[in-house]
């Protein structure tokens, strides 16, 4: 309950409406409560004694409550909702706010899907239980306490009969919540599985047409669509037991009032008007217990995800600015000392081993090395989007600690292996790099990277709209573009993570020609192939997560084995190192 009391600390401004909602909830009750007490009165008063002023008085006071539980009634749904869609945006806002300060290391921790689940599904479930369990939340035990208090009133011998029903269908809801509870977390997860196959079926679309694996995707689909729904029908089957439950126990109460009440009635001991109005105060107790089991059961899946939303929310992040942090990065020289670093404490090796390394403002390194030799994990601890395990690295002649991290990132521009661009125009992508620039210097920057070429030929040039995920653009194209929005950045440090893969040798030679007018800036280049890296200032050699060797091109051919085999391959295979390049 702590964890479902946390979260309605984000009502904030809907706080007033949320208390609007309970008081008009009130009011509405006590307005029902009082027309079983006017129905009595209009049998046993006006009816027997045919009085038909008594019982035209009496239907306008009760038409008037009716009425006015009706208009308050409409009030409180309004309100309510208010209430509790705009905790729900409020949370989402939370939890979206929180996972944008993750550092890579935190979102490790989440799968995707499970994210979208958190901000989506699990949101909607505490939205509902607000939407529609405030009115039983609070009409329930109301309901309850004054419906038993004025059956009492009106007949404390038939009121006993609420001392043996009431307390079997407790112990079937308690029996039920118990049982439902722990179902709820389970199923929660069984979402986050259906999301994680959809996301990545519909983001791999294209790959599982051209292997022909659309059986094999429908067949995962249906897998974990089929646990989902057992899961879900077990859950249920459980919650739903409220229902019989209420039902039996309320009919058993009404045959044992009908009798008890009945014989009272043949000794002149009851009155019918009382009986009829005893009868509607037994309907509203046992609706009231009725309200109560369904809160428990809307408590219960709130509960479990509520667990899941502060999950994401109490994440302590792994890296922040420190204070008094440095907020500009006076030139772009890094420098690791004694680096190693692994992505989990727990893990038994080090992704990188004993790293010492320096790089010069404006210095152009290339680094080589075989798939799985940390080239990338090198190169992410200078942004800090990792920091080391052990061992320092320093950027401008500081320990990137001691950064201001936007100001450290803003001075670095890093182009993925993975190039990604966002849904929208040529434009809107390009001002990731830079959102204040002009035409002009998206154009040069589109130049530079040898992107102007193809943008050129496209009927709305910058305009033109990518659709998601760059899906209108070539993998060639794709990558030069990320190129000019890393070059927009005007960073001090560039990165470039295998990022000329995809375009061919000559367009790469172009790009490299640009690159070396940017005196000031320095650049890593991370490739695959030898021509990538050859007239560069110096050459890193990774192998195994740890520096093989630092050289010139001629220094390395002539001494190092691990790059005279990459050389000789390479040369071997088509005079360039050039594999199957994408000219679009």
């Amino acid at each position: 309950m702590k964890q479902l009391m946390r979260l309605m600390g984000y009502l904030g401004p809907y706080k007033r409406s949320m208390a609007v909602a309970v008081l008009l909830l009130l009011i509405e009750t006590c307005f029902e409560l009082v027309i079983p007490v006017i129905m009595a009165d209009i049998i046993d008063i006006g009816v027997e004694q045919r009085n038909v002023s008594v019982i035209m008085s009496k239907g306008i006071q009760m038409g008037i409550c009716a009425v006015l539980a009706l208009v308050t009634g409409l009030l409180y749904a309004r309100f309510a909702a208010q209430a509790s869609y705009g905790l729900g945006a409020r949370i989402r806002e939370a939890q979206y706010e929180k996972v944008q300060d993750y550092s890579f290391s935190n979102l490790d921790h989440f799968d995707t899907s499970s994210l979208v689940t958190r901000m989506t599904t699990d949101v909607t479930v505490i939205q509902n239980s607000i939407n529609g369990g405030l009115r039983p939340m609070i009409r329930g035990p109301v309901m309850l306490i004054m419906g038993i208090g004025l059956s009492i009133w009106m007949n404390a011998r038939l009121a006993v009969v609420f001392l043996v029903t009431a307390p079997i269908l407790a112990l079937i809801l308690v029996f039920v919540v118990r049982k439902v509870a722990p179902m709820y977390g389970v199923l929660q997860k069984a979402v986050d599985r259906l999301n994680n196959v959809v996301q990545e079926g519909l983001t791999a679309i294209r790959a599982v047409k051209a292997f022909v694996r659309g059986e094999y995707e429908e067949e995962k689909f249906s897998e974990v669509n089929s646990k989902l729904m057992n899961t879900g029908r077990k859950t249920f089957h459980y919650a739903v037991l409220n229902l019989p439950a209420f039902q039996i126990t309320m009919y058993t109460s009404i045959v044992l009032i009908m009798w008890f009440g009945g014989n009272m009635i043949i000794s002149d001991k009851l009155q019918v008007g009382e009986l009829t109005g005893f009868l509607s105060y037994v309907l509203q107790v046992m609706n009231s217990l009725m309200m109560i089991s369904n809160v428990f059961i809307l408590l219960t899946r709130s509960l479990a995800s509520a667990v899941r939303i502060n999950e994401v929310i109490d994440e302590k992040i792994d890296l922040a600015s420190p204070e008094n942090a440095v907020k500009e990065v006076p030139d772009g020289s890094v420098e690791f000392r004694d680096v190693s670093f692994k992505y989990r404490a727990a893990a038994k090796e080090y992704a990188l081993s004993d790293v010492t390394l320096h790089i010069e403002p404006g210095e152009t390194v290339g680094i080589l090395g075989g798939t799985g030799s940390s080239k990338t994990t090198l190169v992410q601890l200078i942004p800090r989007l990792y920091d080391a395990s052990k061992g320092e690295v320093f950027v401008g002649g500081r320990n990137v600690k001691e950064y201001d991290l936007a100001a450290l990132r803003d001075a670095v521009g890093i182009v993925l292996q993975k190039n990604l661009l966002f849904s929208g125009t040529i434009r809107e992508n390009l001002q990731w790099g830079n959102k204040n620039a002009d035409d002009d210097m998206l154009w040069e920057a589109c130049r530079k990277a040898g992107a102007a070429e193809f943008i050129e030929k496209m009927p709305d040039g910058l305009g033109t709209d990518l659709g998601q995920g760059g899906v209108n653009v070539s993998g060639g194209q794709k990558q030069r573009l990320c190129i000019a929005r890393a070059l927009l950045k005007d960073p001090k440090i560039l990165i470039f993570d295998d990022s000329t893969s995809a375009v061919d040798t000559a367009t790469e030679a172009d790009i490299r020609s640009a690159l070396s007018e940017l005196k000031d800036v320095t650049k890593i280049i991370i490739a695959q192939r030898i021509t990538s890296v050859m007239n560069t200032n110096k050459i890193v050699i990774m192998d195994d997560g740890k520096i093989n060797a630092v050289g010139t091109h001629e220094e390395l051919l002539a001494g190092n084995p691990i790059y005279q085999e990459i050389y000789h391959s390479q040369m071997r295979e088509g005079g360039s190192g050039d594999g199957a390049a994408d000219n679009g």
